[in-house]
């Protein structure tokens, strides 16, 4: 099963991380991260993690067929796609299919009070 794993951390984490693996050599896991919580949840609303749900392991699917399985209009779905595409969580594979190319997604991140920081 291919999973990708989504996260919040910062850019010097995710700097770190490259080097760790530059040094080692060890090939990882497919991760995307985000800077910040509220980006994270800016881009992965409800309705767009219901797209990556569907998409999961299906393959290119168009459109009209992401719509149908998440019984959403297709305007609103082809947004939320465009927008999925610009941040790279989503491939557009032809002009008309579009391919979340992993089985399953694995999110991790912690939240820390104010008062605790």
């Amino acid at each position: 099963m291919k999973t990708v794993l989504i996260d919040v951390c910062s850019l010097s984490a995710v700097k770190q991380r490259v080097a760790e693996t530059f040094k080692t050599g060890k090939r990882q896991p497919p991760r995307i991260s985000f800077p910040t919580h509220e980006l994270f949840w800016k881009i992965l609303t409800p309705k767009r993690m219901d797209l990556l749900k569907a998409m999961a392991g299906a393959g290119p699917l168009g459109v009209r067929e992401i719509a149908r399985l998440v019984e959403r209009d297709v305007k609103g779905v082809h947004t939320d796609l465009t927008a999925l595409c610009k941040t790279g969580i989503v491939e557009r594979v032809d002009d008309a299919k579009y391919q979340f190319p992993y089985d399953a997604l694995h999110i991790d991140f912690t939240v820390i009070g104010s008062k605790a920081a």
